[in-house]
């Protein structure tokens, strides 16, 4: 945003049949195959054949890839997504995190049970048995959340939940400041790695993601993801650009609507509506390479490639490095954000962060810049989905959801629920297939899209 916050540099749990769709996915239904972990060397991510060609621009440049391995990591990636989710339900309790890595995106879940091993290495994956549950880790830094929304502590810009060390990471300028929030929340200090940290987050707050628009007419900052809510269309972006009544003007300084939403601190995300001069489309602005094509939203791994378009810096590339963090601005904490080496500058807040044609996050904030390299955060675009009751807009979007959803006539199909292509769920006396990757919001009911359920 270049207003005010410039000038200071700004599985819902599833049913039995859901489980089996997974499960199926993640190698843990019928029989072992006689080489596993073959799962992963077969990229099965529809669509990665029309992937934008300003996307596998971005990951060439960024990744150090070339357009066939740029394609190929995604659909790993995808694959990988979908076997942890069957293995997360299978491990239950004893879960302790996922994570992929390399270009071939070799999956990595880890266990506080050893008797879990041999189930994780049928599914393809590698297991590795650790000390605490990832239900553990979420808890402790919970408890900082809660200590961190009264009061924004002093000199601890980040915490979050590290799969690959089995730790909840605090990085702070100072140690002590790190043991005054670890007391104050009542955290152990046997479940946390104090980080020594020299980062100063601020916001990047400067219907196509990524495009520019103008707060009443001055600061800047960038769609995330067109949206509609009921037959109302806009768009989701940063909390911190703007508040309710705010209005906006696009790219081409034309009227375009005003803030209906909008949270910040705590969280950082908005929506804004917009008037019928403005048409959604399912799009990420390529900035001249291509518009990228938005299919759904199913929430990459930690270790995933991740790109992001904004309207400073157009396209640029990383990996997620950890989900669930909480980060420290100026203006008070945000948390539930995710960590990336993607770089980003003022004015590109709000804008897209897509994995593949999967939609993540909107810019949050971060540190550096994309001449040096920094540190980006993003709001995931699903909670703000939820909050606010908007249904992403892909290349086959959905039938709007109800403003009041019906009693639900039961069935295994449950809102916020991933879901791979191929599931098959129940819904009242039917059945349906899944027909693409996504997260169930509510509404989505199987009747209701059928250009994501298939009645079989």
């Amino acid at each position: 945003m270049e207003s005010s916050v410039l000038r200071r540099r700004a599985l819902a749990a599833c049913t039995a049949t859901v489980a089996v769709g997974a499960l199926a996915l993640a190698g843990l239904t019928g029989s072992a195959s006689a080489d596993p972990a073959s799962r992963f060397r077969t990229p099965t991510a529809t669509g990665t054949g029309q992937l934008s060609p300003g996307l596998l621009k971005a990951m060439q440049r960024d990744l150090g890839l070339t357009a066939d391995e740029a394609r190929s990591r995604i659909g790993h990636e995808t694959r990988a997504a979908a076997v942890a989710a069957g293995l997360k339900h299978s491990l239950g309790a004893d879960f302790a995190g996922a994570r992929v890595s390399g270009d071939g995106a070799a999956l990595t879940v880890a266990t506080t049970d050893a008797s879990d091993v041999a189930r994780i290495r049928e599914a393809g994956a590698r297991p590795v048995v650790v000390e605490h549950s990832q239900a553990e880790l979420d808890s402790a830094k919970a408890a900082l959340d809660r200590v961190a929304l009264r009061r924004a502590p002093d000199g601890v810009p980040v915490w979050y939940v590290d799969p690959a060390t089995n730790r909840v990471v605090v990085r702070a300028a100072r140690a002590s400041a790190a043991e005054g929030f670890l007391a104050e929340a009542g955290v152990p200090r046997a479940l946390v790695t104090v980080r020594r940290s020299t980062e100063r987050p601020r916001t990047f707050a400067d219907l196509r993601g990524g495009d520019a628009y103008y707060m009443n007419g001055s600061g800047r900052c960038s769609i995330g993801f067109p949206v509609k809510r009921g037959s109302q269309s806009g768009f989701v972006s940063a909390g911190h650009c703007g508040t309710p009544g705010v209005s906006t003007s696009g790219y081409n300084q034309q009227a375009q609507g005003s803030f209906q939403g909008s949270t910040f601190p705590g969280r950082d995300y908005s929506w804004v509506a917009t008037n019928t001069g403005w048409t959604p489309r399912a799009l990420v602005n390529g900035y001249g390479n291509g518009d990228v094509t938005v299919a759904g939203s199913t929430e990459a791994l930690e270790g995933a490639s991740i790109c992001r378009s904004g309207s400073t810096t157009g396209w640029h590339c990383g990996t997620v490095q950890q989900r669930n963090t909480s980060v420290t601005y100026q203006e008070g904490t945000v948390s539930g954000v995710t960590r990336t080496n993607v770089c980003a500058e003022p004015g590109d807040s709000g804008g897209s962060f897509i994995s593949g044609s999967q939609a993540q996050g909107v810019t949050s904030g971060g540190s550096g810049n994309c001449s040096q390299g920094g540190t980006t955060y993003f709001q995931p675009v699903n909670p703000a989905l939820q909050a606010y009751g908007l249904t992403l807009v892909t290349n086959s979007t959905p039938t709007d959801p109800p403003t009041d959803p019906p009693t639900e006539p039961g069935g295994s199909w449950a809102a916020g629920t991933t879901y791979a292509a191929g599931d098959v769920v129940t819904y009242g006396s039917d059945s349906y297939r899944c027909l693409q990757p996504h997260q169930a919001q509510p509404g989505w009911t199987p009747p209701n899209v059928p250009a994501l359920w298939q009645r079989v």
